[in-house]
């Protein structure tokens, strides 16, 4: 006879998980980081970036195109700067270009 299965959620599969925890909590921090800085970021700008993954590296962003991620680059000293006096220790910020499906 088999053991009934057991139904849970992808909150509990997550909690359940070491590695699936540490990759929320990541994805977490990236879109709390880009929350922090989004005042900096001209207004327009804004809809062309999204919060990219966190490394031992620095952090990544994700422009739509090579415009955003020139602008997004020159402005990357002063999101740096914003970061570290909100106790985010940030060593490097990366612009990548990637298209939304």
């Amino acid at each position: 006879m088999q053991a009934p299965r057991r139904s849970f959620t992808l909150q509990q599969a997550v909690a359940d998980s070491a590695p699936l925890a540490r990759l929320s909590s990541l994805v977490r921090e990236s879109s709390e980081r880009l929350a922090a800085v989004q005042q900096l970021i001209p207004a327009p700008l804004r809809p062309a970036i999204r919060p990219g993954p966190i490394d031992e590296q620095g952090w990544c962003l994700l422009v739509d195109n090579s415009a955003a991620a020139a602008k997004l680059r020159h402005l990357a000293p002063l999101l740096q700067a914003a970061l570290r006096n909100r106790g985010w220790d940030v060593a490097a910020i990366r612009v990548k270009i990637q298209k939304r499906l």
